[in-house]
């Protein structure tokens, strides 16, 4: 649909677009007013999750790709510098916050939900903090400046995931596409596989690299210098806060949730990065990190929900560059479906494999010794 419109005409619907991530957000106090007086109340607690994993891949489909790539010279300088779209992603922060304690009210006094909505409601809350919360959190941890920084550490302590603001940035982006990397999954590994390891290395990673840091500046590793201290603090807060105001089902939500926000988090990095790798040089260091070291998806409906997340390759090459002037390469290894598709897929291994496998392989023909067995050995030792 849209692929065919100029792409000085997809900037400027972009510009509004973005804003789309208010659904996510709005599908919550929807389902839970669908619920009311319905004959399966429960039912709606889901409503959410179906819409974004099941409705999401047709709207991609529907909606086409993306034509718009910003021209380096003349549109991406200008729009680099607009405020409008740093106020974009700090207006989440609040908006979430305010979302987070209305979703704990509800989970624990809404007494037509049994376990199966609560569960449901969780899944639900759970997708909006990671699809908005932790994707706009990943946008604000790479900007210079203190209140999206602390805006990015906020709603990284809303999920207890505050590690991911010191891992990503200097581990992450650091060993990316390389055995090394906690985030990058091997060929032949399934998401099951992958997720344990991802959850334990990730958060002990965080903190080895935030005590390296000190070290270098002679300071122990556990001083008030130490930003995962308080940001880690903060979760704790919430805890306290939603266990006091609504006792051990307001902490069972506050943990479900983050616990569901983390993981969706980890399935986009399994599907970022799967299979690919940078290969080493005669040095022994790897290549430099380019736009084809992760998976592209241009689908304009998913990309403009997510803030060009999809536009992961780019993103990769050049991690300061702003969301909003992330390009497309058509000579990125290019995913078949948007994020929401690939989390299904993802979910069931044989059919993942079936489908990435394939693109895997062909994306290393004529060098299949890419593809050793030291690459599914890797696999395997990771879990």
């Amino acid at each position: 649909m849209f692929e065919r419109f100029s792409p000085d005409t997809m900037l400027a619907i972009k510009k509004y677009a973005y804003w789309l991530w208010l659904l996510l957000v709005a599908g919550l106090p929807l389902s839970y007013w669908l619920s009311l007086d319905s004959a399966a109340p429960s039912l709606w607690a889901f409503f959410l999750v179906f819409t974004v994993f099941g409705l999401g891949p047709i709207l991609d489909a529907f909606f086409g790709r993306d034509p718009a790539n910003p021209d380096e010279e003349r549109q991406a300088p200008i729009l680099s510098k607009q405020g409008y779209y740093v106020l974009l992603t700090l207006a989440t922060a609040p908006v979430l916050v305010v979302s987070l304690l209305w979703a704990g009210q509800v989970f624990a006094t809404y007494e037509a939900w049994g376990w199966f909505g609560k569960l449901g409601w969780l899944l639900s809350v759970g997708t909006v903090m990671g699809a908005v919360g932790i994707v706009v959190a990943h946008e604000l941890v790479h900007k210079d400046s203190a209140l999206e920084q602390g805006a990015g550490g906020l709603i990284l302590a809303a999920v207890c995931y505050a590690g991911f603001k010191v891992e990503h940035i200097r581990g992450h982006h650091v060993k990316v596409s390389t055995p090394e990397d906690a985030s990058s999954a091997r060929f032949g590994q399934s998401l099951f596989q992958f997720l344990p390891h991802a959850y334990k290395h990730n958060f002990l990673n965080a903190w080895t690299l935030e005590a390296e840091s000190l070290r270098r500046k002679g300071l122990p590793a556990f001083c008030w210098q130490n930003e995962l201290i308080w940001w880690y603090a903060l979760s704790g807060l919430f805890l306290v806060g939603f266990t006091l105001a609504l006792g051990w089902l307001g902490a069972v939500f506050f943990l479900g949730q983050a616990f569901v926000a983390v993981t969706l988090l980890e399935i986009i990095n399994y599907v970022e990065h799967y299979g690919l790798h940078r290969r080493k040089l005669e040095d022994g260091r790897y290549e430099r990190t380019n736009h084809r070291h992760s998976w592209n998806s241009n689908f304009v409906f998913t990309n403009l929900v997510l803030f060009h997340l999809q536009r992961h390759s780019d993103h990769h090459a050049f991690a300061k560059r702003p969301y909003q002037v992330l390009r497309h390469h058509d000579d990125s290894p290019q995913m078949p479906s948007g994020y929401a598709g690939m989390v299904v897929l993802a979910l069931i291994p044989p059919l993942w494999r079936a489908i990435m496998d394939p693109k895997v392989r062909a994306y290393y023909a004529g060098e299949e010794f890419q593809l050793s067995a030291t690459q599914v050995s890797a696999a395997a030792a990771q879990t």
